[in-house]
Parts: structure tokens; sequence; C-alpha cells
């Protein structure tokens, strides 16, 4: 197993879903402790809608990703480990939960 420092799960959403999506990620870091980013509200780094990032340790992947899935209620969400490597976090060792999006990987290191 490569070495993975942690998890990133991006819930995306738009102008209709903003306060979905902001209800999910506070109760997913009151819920489990994760660290609740920003909530963007326009496109940041690769990713090709608004989003807000959670981010999480390894022991927390079983407990953090099944809860997504069960209650993100149609919000497309993006999870990543962090391993170093940007271009595969984002792309080979990808997980999506709902429609898969186009990134824009030229931002990413190793692009």
């Amino acid at each position: 197993m490569p070495d993975v420092q942690g998890y990133h799960a991006h819930v995306y959403f738009d102008s209709h879903t903003l306060e979905q999506a902001r209800s999910l990620c506070e109760a997913a870091s009151a819920r489990f402790g994760v660290q609740m980013g920003r909530v963007h509200e326009k496109r940041v780094g690769p990713h090709p809608d608004w989003s807000c990032q959670l981010a999480f340790e390894h022991a927390q992947l079983a407990d953090v990703t099944l809860w997504l899935a069960l209650n993100r209620k149609g919000l497309v969400v993006f999870l990543h480990p962090l391993t170093g490597n940007e271009l595969r976090d984002h792309t080979d060792h990808a997980v999506w939960m709902g429609a898969v999006r186009p990134l824009d990987l030229s931002v990413l290191s190793g692009a």
C-alpha cells in the first residue's frame, strides 16, 4: 500500500444546493471530527464546480465514506487519498459518488 497521509472528500454543489452541501459538510465535521474547509462559491483548483473539502485520516476512511454515500442526497462527492502524487491521487486513485465530473488536471503537480 502506498504511503497515504490522509484523504480529501470534495462535496460539489451549485447555487441551488449550497445549503444542502453546507449542512452535509457541517454534519460530517460534527459527527466524525473531520476538518471542514471553506465553502467555495466558485471553482477552485482542479474542481469543475463549487465545492467544500473534508479532510480526514485513514482510520476514518470507511466510516466517512459510507456516511457520505448514505447522506449525500444526490450531491456529487469526489474522494481521493493524499499520497504525494497529486495527479495520480486525482485520477487513478480517485473515487466518485454520483456523476464523474471533468477535472482541470493542468493545475496539479505532475501533470
